[in-house]
């Protein structure tokens, strides 16, 4: 097997010295056009390949940047991390993504890893920023880095949607549609301060809205039981007719369960999701949800970043109101009358009583008529 070709192979073709190879190579100082010509032809003739290990010795950098998040699974993960590889690619880095599968030791772990390969910078989302051993650590190796979706504890700069605003407005969205009681799915807050975030405006949002304080179910990452915790947590809970998901994955998936317990969504039970991904739109009923734009927030963290090595203004982060606006959809609908009885709602299940269903058949019946 022929042995790669090296710098000095080039420039003994060239008919010039390695530094000149370097030079026109690297773009670093002057060289003739004939000379950059020869050294073009010797580079093709070779097939010569700049060696990164070399070139990151010379040059102090890598030009790579880590980037970790919890999962690409989910299409928001995906969609900022693209947006933040548009923004590295035209200024010559490579991204080399970690995902931690909300596990905070994984996190650490990854962090160490990537610094360890030198990158130039990071673009992260940690469990939590205010606890995370590894927020700590780039801070102690000083590495430029940019929080994604994360709040922004002091010191810090993240790109994030302004997750109690947001949730507020959904606790708007019910009670619009006549929801008092209502509940909060979402992944444990110890593997995601965006989710503990989300349920304190949703909170704040029932209060305001004079509607009960919203009952928790927090899950693991897996949701494979979800229909029996779902269950168990509406018999808990009689009375809940909507149900807010920290995000579009776990309200998709609330609504496969609701229908394995043999409920209506949305006449027995409204869901609301988060993120805005596009399959929410496709389904049926189609999801009313907290729309936001990631591949924005990736491509503002991205150019925070570069800011930061290069030593040039930063971009303005957005305000609250630019990160997210309220999709109606078909998982909520205004509640009916007959769901009340003296300010109470009727208890779980609602779609196992017989007479609701003779009710909803005459009332379809007289429509007709």
């Amino acid at each position: 097997m022929r042995q790669p070709a090296t710098i000095k192979d080039v420039a003994q073709i060239a008919g010039c010295g390695v530094a000149s190879v370097s030079r026109v190579l690297n773009n670093t100082g002057p060289a003739s056009a004939e000379m950059r010509d020869r050294v073009m032809a010797a580079v093709n003739e070779l097939d010569f390949q700049f060696s990164e290990v070399g070139r990151s010795l010379q040059s102090s950098t890598t030009r790579t940047i880590g980037c970790v998040v919890p999962s690409i699974a989910n299409p928001v993960y995906a969609d900022a991390v693209q947006g933040a590889q548009d923004v590295f690619l035209p200024a010559g880095y490579q991204t080399l993504l970690i995902c931690t599968n909300y596990d905070a030791e994984i996190e650490t772990q990854a962090i160490r890893t990537l610094i360890a390969k030198h990158v130039d910078g990071l673009v992260l989302t940690v469990s939590d920023p205010e606890t995370s051993e590894a927020l700590a650590f780039i801070e102690s190796r000083q590495v430029p880095h940019c929080l994604l979706f994360n709040m922004a504890p002091t010191n810090h700069t993240s790109w994030s949607v302004h997750d109690q605003a947001a949730a507020g407005r959904v606790a708007d969205a019910f009670a619009e549609n006549n929801h008092e009681r209502t509940g909060f799915l979402a992944l444990k807050f110890l593997s995601s301060d965006r989710a503990r975030q989300r349920y304190n405006g949703f909170v704040e949002g029932c209060a305001r809205n004079g509607m009960r304080k919203p009952a928790l179910l927090e899950i693991d990452e897996s949701n494979e039981d979800l229909t029996d915790l779902l269950g168990a947590f509406l018999q808990d809970n009689p009375g809940i007719t909507g149900i807010f998901a920290s995000n579009d994955f776990l309200a998709l998936a609330a609504i496969r369960s609701a229908r394995e317990l043999s409920l209506d969504v949305p006449g027995d039970l409204s869901i609301v999701g988060f993120d805005g991904i596009g399959f929410g739109s496709m389904v049926m009923p189609s999801l009313a949800t907290i729309v936001t734009d990631p591949r924005m927030l990736g491509g503002g963290a991205g150019e925070t970043v570069l800011s930061m090595i290069n030593g040039t203004a930063a971009p303005q982060t957005p305000s609250p109101d630019q990160t997210f606006h309220f999709r109606a959809g078909g998982s909520l609908v205004p509640l009916v009358a007959e769901s009340k009885d003296d300010g109470k709602v009727a208890a779980f299940p609602p779609s196992s009583n017989p007479t609701r269903k003779i009710s909803k058949s005459n009332r379809r019946d007289q429509n007709e008529t």
